[in-house]
Parts: structure tokens; sequence; C-alpha cells
């Protein structure tokens, strides 16, 4: 259609009828993502807090989906922005672009399959075995009758759902339940029957919500779906030529954990339980007889890292692997509808589901080790621990070191991709994350190598390390295209020197593993003094939050919340609603706290949130990057930290009228050599490692009195 106006005059359009003002930025990024789409060159585009970036990309979307007839997938890590899309940014830009468009846009959202109700399920009236650890008594090993009263309440409440509502969407429910009731009237992918072979196919709400998707102009998704969609033979999402992956940051973690898969004897136990009616008494023992097996080889083993197979794991995995494929012959395939009762069918579904899931999951852990290249295996195998009713169970996991290759051959091969998030630099430069995505570097070579010292410089080093992993995961197909893609930062309206102030405290002793020192607690006690509270703490453990509000609720008379004394959700709008309150908590407060307004005026975080020295796929990445001769410590634990820190610092201003100070009480951010690497990848705050002038300002802001202390 060539009547339909341009990217421009659209936006403006839109941004009138929503009554808006014009933001460059804005405009900035709606021009490239239109140019992105035109040419179909990859785009990563950095729009900070303010710049009004959903509307950026809706807009040529829309149009683009509008002209050509062709679908626009948009995906998120977050239910939150699910939610503001579908309920609000695409209702309001849709209705706003009726006129100039020539019709209405239709824009639906999709999830994956467990995210339903299983009508089949549900009808088949049947309540699966939970794993017995869910149910066992603190004391001994009765069932605690609590749990599964528990349990049977929220199945028929659910059951009672089923009549009401219009979606069958989890994410409807309020309020909401727990993982194990929903898995009850629910499936996988894999666990489905399909609609042809169900009896309640043509009532489906997967179904009729896939239906809906293929119809829409605009499909709205979460990265696990995209991630399902990209590693699976067959198209979960509609056909359609472009993707906008906002929340991009998450992109990488998000396909991860989707790709991690598990096996512990808890786990083969629940499988040999969904056997036993469907196999004979001797194979279902076989099974649990396996689960006894992989039960005491993690026992016998430390929790970390694989690097080879330890005694007794070639056995236990290959002799669990055969019967859980001698259990899947027995059972047989599904029978269509009608040839069968419902009820014995999704038994069936769900045991050869899980059968099939576990079976591959051993031999993925046993070829994880067929190269004897440590640094050229695709999977990285641990063992970790979870904590189920107040006792650490442990896990065998297993887990791509990559999901570049992945998301390279998969995603950037079929279709334009335009990946936005507030932050998606790193030290200063895309090709950091755009390495975790697979992406080739955005410039070719390098400038500025070394340091005036002589020395390589850490930013530079830091993206050749992040680079060099690129290399590792699936390769692309052999006809792949070259992939070219562009990134752009379009700043942010914000006045960041004025304001806000960055304040690193460098005269405080660096953080260690014995907790907060007494300096540090008395530092936080004289900033939110001066800040008369308003301060959201970000620690990097639960314990130092607690640590902390005790020390302020024991000297300060102001409110303190704490995570983990109540829903996060609800903690975070008391905080937003009492000015005086403060709020401490973990990795959760970092990203999505949205509190504009006198509220927040300080943003604490104890120390830079570098990735646990234990955790054993970071740690492996790290391996890889050096073992390509890349700095492995810079590319992914500063890296990792970066994001975080930038995540963190996001917090403080939310609206253009906020002001405040942003607190980082470890020295190492002044002292370390890494650190302008961490800073280069914050925003362009007004800078000091003056407490004096930072507890004045605070004052100040708040309008009070307040003593100065002995500090820096």
């Amino acid at each position: 259609m060539t009547d339909i106006p341009e990217v421009p005059d659209l936006l403006s359009s839109a941004v009138e009828a929503l009554g808006g003002a014009r933001r460059d930025g804005q405009l900035k990024m709606a021009s490239a993502v239109a140019h992105s789409i035109d040419t179909g060159e990859h785009l990563a585009v950095q729009a900070g807090t303010g710049t009004g970036k959903s509307l950026a990309y809706l807009v040529p979307s829309l149009r683009h989906a509008v002209d050509t007839g062709k679908t626009v997938v948009v995906s998120t890590a977050t239910i939150a922005l699910q939610r503001q899309l579908v309920e609000r940014d695409l209702p309001r830009t849709a209705a706003a672009l009726t006129g100039p468009l020539g019709r209405a846009p239709e824009f639906a959202i999709l999830k994956g399959r467990g995210n339903y109700l299983c009508l089949n399920k549900i009808h088949a009236g049947t309540i699966e075995e939970p794993d017995g650890d869910l149910f066992e008594a603190s004391g001994g090993g009765k069932a605690d009758p609590f749990a599964a009263s528990r349990l049977g309440r929220e199945v028929t409440r659910l059951r009672e759902w089923t009549s009401d509502t219009e979606t069958g969407d989890r994410d409807d429910l309020t309020p909401g339940v727990t993982d194990r009731s929903w898995r009850q009237v629910s499936v996988s992918a894999r666990e489905c029957l399909g609609a042809t072979n169900c009896s309640y196919g043509a009532d489906c709400f997967a179904e009729k919500a896939k239906a809906k998707a293929g119809k829409a102009d605009v499909v709205v998704t979460n990265h696990a779906l995209l991630a399902i969609d990209a590693m699976s033979p067959a198209a979960i999402l509609p056909e359609h030529d472009v993707v906008v992956v906002d929340e991009a940051h998450e992109l990488a973690d998000r396909i991860t954990s989707v790709a991690t898969a598990e096996i512990s004897g808890a786990s083969v136990a629940g499988v040999a339980r969904r056997c036993a009616k469907l196999v004979d008494d001797e194979v279902a023992d076989d099974i649990s007889g396996s689960g006894e097996l992989i039960e005491s080889l993690l026992d016998e083993n430390a929790p970390g890292r694989w690097t080879g197979l330890p005694d007794g794991a070639p056995l236990a995995l290959s002799s669990l692997r055969d019967r859980l494929w001698r259990a899947h012959t027995a059972i047989g395939p599904v029978r269509r509808s009608g040839e069968v009762d419902p009820e014995a069918n999704a038994a069936r579904s769900a045991a050869l589901t899980s059968l099939e899931e576990m079976h591959d999951t051993a031999v993925r852990i046993l070829a994880a080790f067929d190269d004897p290249d440590e640094a050229k295996r695709p999977d990285v195998v641990w063992i970790g621990e979870d904590l189920v009713r107040g006792d650490r169970k442990r896990v065998l996991r297993v887990a791509p070191l990559s999901v570049g290759g992945l998301l390279r051959a998969s995603l950037f091969a079929h279709a334009t991709v335009i990946l936005t998030s507030a932050t998606l630099t790193v030290g200063g430069s895309f090709d950091g994350l755009a390495a975790s995505w697979g992406l080739p570097p955005h410039r070719p070579g390098t400038q500025n190598g070394t340091s005036a010292d002589g020395d390589p410089d850490p930013e530079t080093e830091a993206t050749k390390s992040a680079q060099s992993i690129t290399a590792i995961g699936k390769p692309p197909p052999a006809d792949e295209k070259k992939v070219t893609w562009n990134g752009l930062d379009v700043g942010s309206p914000f006045d960041h020197q004025k304001a806000a102030i960055l304040y690193v405290a460098k005269h405080l002793p660096a953080p260690g593993r014995e907790g907060m020192s007494a300096r540090t607690l008395d530092e936080v006690v004289d900033l939110i003094t001066a800040a008369g509270g308003r301060t959201l703490g970000l620690f990097s453990s639960m314990r130092a939050a607690k640590e902390a509000a005790e020390a302020v609720r024991t000297r300060i008379d102001l409110p303190v919340l704490c995570q983990g004394e109540g829903a996060t959700g609800a903690l975070v709008k008391e905080f937003a609603a009492d000015e005086k309150t403060c709020l401490f908590g973990t990795l959760s407060l970092w990203q999505g706290v949205d509190v504009p307004g006198p509220s927040l005026n300080l943003v604490l975080i104890d120390r830079i949130p570098f990735p646990r020295p234990d955790d054993p796929l970071l740690m492996a990445r790290q391996r890889a990057v050096a073992a390509r001769g890349g700095n492995g410590f810079m590319a992914i634990a500063a890296g990792h930290a970066a994001l975080l820190l930038a995540q963190g610092t996001g917090r403080l201003l939310r609206g253009t009228s906020d002001r405040g100070v942003i607190a980082i009480l470890d020295s190492r951010l002044a002292t370390a050599r890494y650190g302008n690497y961490l800073l280069a990848s914050l925003p362009p705050f007004w800078r000091t490692t003056d407490g004096r002038l930072v507890r004045g300002a605070l004052s100040r802001l708040q309008g009070t009195n307040t003593t100065d202390g002995d500090g820096a």
C-alpha cells in the first residue's frame, strides 16, 4: 500500500492522540527500526528510561504488518511488560493509528502451552501424585495432610474457574496458585495429545490462542516461547518476518534457562510412579532402582561442575537411559481420540513425555564428555543443590555453554531482529551482549587497544574476550547468509549530570566474605538519615539485606521493609506509598522496580554484583573464553556485573523530575582496574567520592537539616 504515511508521521499522530510530547530519542529509534525492517539488517538499540521505546517499535511494526500482511512478533522477558503491551500500549497505539493505517491493527498474546488450562486433563479427573519430598513432614516420612488438602482446594478452584475463564491463561487467575497445583490442570507441549487426537481439541484454550495469534498483525510472546520456537523443528509461533526483542539484556539467560535440564533421585521416582499403571511391575521397579543409583551418585559427589564423568556415573546414567527407553517402548504411542477414554490417554501422554525428557537428558549428559577438549564441549554438567522444605536436595544439571550459535542459526537467520533495552552496552560497547546472541563484532578490528601505560585496555580486552565465545555452540546452517547488524544508542531524556549523583564510597574497606563491615553499616545509616528514608537498598545477598535492615531499624526511627517479609509486589507498593520508608532486597529488586517521585531519592548498592565464584556455568564460560585467548573475567564476570549495575542504578530516575543519589559502597569501583569498564556501562551521572557532599545534597533535597558525621 502506497497511501500509508511514513513512520515519522505515524509516530507524530500516535503521540498526539495519546497526549504525549515529541521525544527526539523516540523518533530516532522509530526511524532506525523502520530502516532495519526495510533493509533486513538486525538492530540493537539502547533506549534509556523515559524514551518511550515501546511506541518507537510498535509504530513501525504495525505499519509493516498492515502494509505487507506479515506478522511481527514482540518478545519480552517479564509478565509485567507483556501485560503493559497487551493491556495498554497496543490497544492505545492501534486505536490511534486505525485512521492513518486504513484499518484497525489486530494483536494477540501467545504463551507456552503450559500456561493454559488443559481441558482434557481437567475432565480426566486425575491428580498426579507429586514427588514424595513435597509431602514429607519435617519430622518424619509421613505425608503432610495440610499440603494435600491445600493442593486439593486449589485444583478444585481451578476446575471451577474453567467455566468462567475465556482464555484459560494462568496469568488471568487472581489470586494465583502454586506451580504444583497448576501442573495438575496443564500440560507441556510434549505432553499434549494434539488437537486431532484430543476429545477437547475444538475447545482447547491453547489452540484458540494460537489461532488468534495466526490472524494477528502483532503477536506478543515471551523469551521462553521464543526459545522453544528456535529449538523446535516444528513452528510454534505464527509465520513472521520481524521479531522485536524487548528486555533484550535478558535474552541469552532466558534461552539458557529453557535449554537447561536436570535429573535427581526424586524426579526419577516421579517418572516411575507415572509409569507404574502402564507397564509391568518389573519395568517400573527397574526405573525406581535407577533412581536410587542416581541418588547415591549425587550423595557421593560434592556439588560443583563435572569436568569428567566420576566413578559410577556412566553406569548409573546409561542404565537409567536404557530402562527409560524400555518403558517407553512398552507403553507404546498415544491413541487417537475415540479409541480410548480421555483419562487413559492423558496418563499415557504424561508418562511418555516424562520418559522421553528424562531419557534425552541422560543421553545429553553422557554425550557432554565425548570431546576430550573441555573448551569444545557444548554442554556444562554440574551437581547443584535445591532447598526443598528446609532440606538441601542435590540435582544433576546440564546447560549449554553458549546459546549464541542457536540464536544465530535459528533466530537471526530467519527473521529481521530488533533488540532493545535500557541497558545493552557493556563497557560502552554493544559487542559483549552481541556475542552472547551469536552476532559478530559490530566493527572490524579494534582501535586504541592499549592503555597509556602500554597494557591491554580493559574495555577493548573485554570486548575481544566476549567475541571469542561466539564460536561455542550450535553452528549456523551451511547456506546461512552473512549476519549484519547495527548498534544504536538513542540516549535518554534525563539530564543525568544534573539529576543524579553517583557516589562511590572510596574510603570504605573492600567487601569481604564475612559480611558488611561496621564502617559500611555506619555509611548506610548516615546516608539514609540524610535522605530521610526514601531509600531502595540493593544487596548482594539476603544476609546482607537483613543485616543492613536490622542496623537501620535499631538506629533510626524510620520504617524499613525487607524482601521476604511479604510478597515483593506488595512491598514495592508499600514502599512507594510512604515517602519515609526504605526497602531492602536482593536480585529481584535490581530490575523492574518503578517508583517515580519523592518516595525514592537514594539507591544503595552494597557491592559490585559479580556472579558467585562457585557458579559452574559462568565459571565454565570464563574458562572457555580464556582457552580462546581472551580474558574470561572481563568478558563474563565483569560483563555480568556491568549489566546488573546498569539495571540497579536505573531504578533512581524514573521520571524527568526525579532527583537523587546512587551510592555504591564498594571501593573497588574507584580503585580496581576494571572500575572504568564498569563505570562506562552506566549513564553519565555526576560522580564523586565525597561522602560529606553527598549527605549535604540529600539533606537539601529533602529540606531537612542533618548533622554531618566524621566520614569521608
